[in-house]
């Protein structure tokens, strides 16, 4: 499987970015799509994460009530609207799809996307 990102780039806080996210699948099985991140010098951290219906969605605190996953399962693609963005916000983010969704942020995918760069100026 591999994961193509796209929609990243420099936005000033406040202001909005939709990245997406579109899936190389072969398969009719089910699974999780999700988003991550990671800022320079830091781990790379959970933002989000969908189930295979759509109706099941999880947010790290930093982002939720801000960030709006969505997944289009025609089209195996995963989108991540981030509004009010913040300077800390400020990351690449990668897509990520498959693996093991627990509960929670409790996400452990098997494919990963190349990232994205998002900056957010303050």
């Amino acid at each position: 499987v591999q994961l193509q990102a796209s929609g990243g780039g420099l936005v000033q806080a406040g202001n909005s970015l939709r990245l997406s996210c579109e899936a190389s699948v072969r398969t009719s099985s089910t699974f999780p799509m999700g988003w991550f991140r990671q800022a320079a010098g830091k781990e790379r951290e959970f933002v989000s994460v969908i189930g295979w219906s759509g109706g099941d969605t999880y947010y790290a605190t930093a982002v939720k009530g801000r960030f709006t996953i969505s997944r289009d399962n025609a089209k195996n693609t995963v989108s991540l609207q981030m509004n009010s963005l913040k300077p800390e916000d400020t990351a690449v983010y990668y897509c990520a799809s498959h693996g093991i969704w627990r509960n929670g942020a409790n996400y452990s995918p098997r494919y990963w996307g190349q990232g994205t760069q998002v900056t957010v100026s303050s």
